[in-house]
């Protein structure tokens, strides 16, 4: 994973599993990014408010879209809902930094030690970590914190990964062997750790 800077844009665009599913199709049919930000803020592709809402939505989207390469759009175009969501959580572990990171040392431990719960401790406690570690982080108001948290949730249960929002049971996610050969041959073995289990 190369260094990105910690960011709390994720609370901007959460799960974007309908969003990015459109952008892809659309990169399938030979459109650029560029031709592809300019029809989801004409047409309203991704059916939001405002014109700021438009570009900042389409900005993210094309963000996590170029973490994929030809046979990941294909796969979320294609494939099974399960896949596909699987591939917007690959996606956005590739482009979020702090939310890697959590999956990493909060969600690949719970897994490895069979806790499989994600209690409201494990946010609180993964966060001070990182206030500790970054001034970027340790300059963010309490506020912002809470919301992440809640967009953490969020992204789990609508990839599956959890069973609801309350209890925050863990389900270990299974990931199709395709998918797992080509995020190894990406260099992606960490995303398959996180996501099996494994250090």
């Amino acid at each position: 994973m190369k260094e990105k800077i910690y960011s709390a844009k994720i609370e901007k665009a959460p799960f974007t599993f309908i969003e990015l599913k459109k952008a892809a199709a659309l990169a399938l049919q030979g459109f650029s990014q560029a031709e592809i930000k300019e029809i989801a803020v004409r047409d309203n592709l991704f059916q939001v408010n405002t014109d700021d809402r438009k570009k900042e939505l389409a900005r993210m989207v094309l963000k996590r879209m170029q973490a994929l390469d030809q046979y990941l759009l294909q796969q979320l175009v294609n494939g099974s809902a399960a896949t596909g969501k699987l591939i917007v959580l690959y996606a956005i572990m590739k482009t979020d930094r702090l939310f890697f990171e959590f999956m990493n040392e909060v969600f690949k431990e719970k897994l490895i030690i069979r806790d499989y719960t994600l209690a409201d401790k494990d946010f609180y406690n993964f966060f001070a970590e990182k206030k500790e570690q970054s001034e970027r982080l340790a300059a963010w108001r309490e506020y912002t914190f809470y919301k992440v948290r809640q967009v953490y949730i969020r992204v789990l249960f609508e990839a599956g990964l959890i069973k609801d929002k309350k209890s925050r049971e863990i389900v270990k996610p299974l990931p199709d062997q395709s998918l797992i050969h080509n995020w190894l041959s990406r260099g992606d073995g960490m995303i398959v750790n996180i996501l099996r289990g494994h250090n």
